[in-house]
């Protein structure tokens, strides 16, 4: 592919130890207002209501929600959203003092003069919130509420739903509705007159659509994981702990701006193939293991998807090379024909075309997922596994501003190889762009740069 060779030249001048000086900034308030607009549009006369996350529990960072975070770009425990449809205004309401902002490293503007510091037309004390909802009940029109989790950092909504449903709402010993679900049977009880609805998928769909300041951000989270994955395979060596590489992987993100990881590094060799999110990181690598890097960072609340596979030892074996080389000439197919108006469907017969030119149908069960949905895995944005409000599988007609992981996998556990070749992409007006361009895929580049001394050989070296 043009694309990778002209990363080529990048990749093998990768200075591991050079800051990028990256940094993550917030977007401009238009942006935000430009959000709360769209969903004006989508609710008519209604009026919809967030709250912001809590105050955390113990010693540990506040993070916004994330859809919360979307609206309004404010990171300040405790806050309520209300956005009018009909009034085409929105209302911020929270309550802290300068002191406890400055001591949690909150903008003093914001809480100064919050009106200018986030574009939002009114701001009032969060103590004026059940005012507020009174109010909106009477009008007789709908009333939207998030029925959803929250994300904070690296959750899923979807995901965190389910995980609480098991263990907390249908549990014989608990039986508590979700922090949401609450908040929507207390709206019914006390205003039994107004008609509550689910915003979950009015929201996520403005989110499945990222903007152009979103894809910088993106792009900025992406070069931190291309950076930290050459760093990590550079170190990669017989007789390295993963749990070494596991915080080079780390280190590399968080030295140039990354808030945290995007999910927990996953490291996979020989057996542990068989565990698809694996980062127990209790093996030392042995001549022979082959391995599967799926890392990422969280950069700007925003997060990427990579996953690149390579030998401990640095040489691909016959065996690892044929089946590598199979599964990167489906990636190459998928990514090739990614653009406006293709579905993945159609992708996935381009792929299923390609097996058959190149004699490799023996290969065709493995990668039936992968040509029904052409390399297509999951959505990614201020989540992993981007929420959507709206998703028509494999006929899903990409658009502009779609970002999703190509993730091509190949397994075989008796052999104890495990590949994944995943990239994050986003769909332009006129194609495609990787984002993570510049991680090595060929086996020549992906040798190239384990012939390299890694930060964990300098260090050896140098006496650390």
């Amino acid at each position: 592919m043009k694309q990778r060779m002209k990363a080529a030249a990048v990749l093998l001048g990768v200075a591991l130890l050079v800051t990028t000086g990256l940094s993550a900034g917030a977007f401009d308030k238009a942006e935000y207002a430009a959000r709360r607009s769209r969903l004006m549009e989508k609710i008519g006369d209604g009026a919809a209501v967030f709250m912001g996350a809590s105050t955390p529990s113990s010693d540990n960072d506040f993070r916004q929600g994330h859809d919360f975070f979307y609206l309004t770009g404010v990171e300040i425990p405790d806050a309520f959203l209300v956005v009018d449809g009909m009034k085409k205004e929105s209302v911020l309401l929270f309550t802290m003092n300068e002191a406890t902002a400055d001591g949690e490293a909150i903008p003093l503007d914001l809480i100064r003069k919050p009106a200018d510091y986030t574009g939002i037309e009114r701001v009032l004390p969060a103590d004026q919130f059940s005012a507020q909802l009174a109010g909106l009940a009477n009008r007789g029109r709908p009333l939207y509420a998030m029925f959803k989790p929250e994300e904070l950092g690296r959750e899923n909504s979807n995901e965190k739903f389910n995980a609480l449903q098991q263990s907390m709402t249908l549990s014989p010993w608990d039986g508590r509705l979700t922090r949401e679900l609450q908040f929507v049977r207390q709206l019914r009880e006390r205003f039994p007159q107004a008609d509550v609805r689910d915003s979950s998928k009015l929201v996520w769909d403005l989110r499945k659509v990222k903007s152009p300041a979103e894809l910088a951000i993106m792009r900025q989270a992406a070069r931190l994981g291309v950076q930290a994955h050459n760093a990590l395979i550079a170190s990669t060596r017989p007789g390295i702990a993963e749990r070494a590489l596991a915080a080079v992987f780390e280190f590399f993100c968080k030295k140039d701006g990354a808030q945290d990881l995007a999910y927990d590094t996953i490291i996979m060799s020989a057996k542990n193939h068989a565990y698809g999110h694996y980062h127990k990181y209790d093996r030392v690598l042995n001549d022979g293991d082959f391995v599967i890097l799926d890392a990422a960072p969280d950069y700007g609340n925003y997060h990427v998807d990579i996953s690149t596979t390579f030998p401990a030892s640095g040489r691909f074996s016959p065996r690892q090379k044929e089946l590598y080389e199979v599964a990167l000439g489906v990636h190459d197919v998928c990514i090739e024909n990614y653009r406006p108006g293709a579905t993945f469907s159609e992708i996935g017969q381009k792929v299923d075309a390609h097996l058959k030119a190149k004699g490799l149908s023996q290969f065709a069960q493995d990668f039936r997922g992968i040509v029904r949905f052409g390399g297509y895995n999951h959505s990614i944005g201020l989540a992993t596994h981007d929420v959507m409000g709206t998703f028509a599988g494999p006929d899903e007609i990409l658009r502009p501003g779609f970002l999703f992981a190509c993730d091509i996998q190949l397994f075989r556990l008796d052999e104890q190889i495990g590949i994944r070749i995943e990239d994050t992409v986003a769909i332009t007006d006129n194609g495609h762009e990787v984002l993570s361009l510049g991680v090595p895929r060929t086996v020549a580049e992906i040798e190239a740069v384990m012939k390299k001394d890694g930060v964990l050989q300098l260090l050896k070296k140098s006496g650390s």
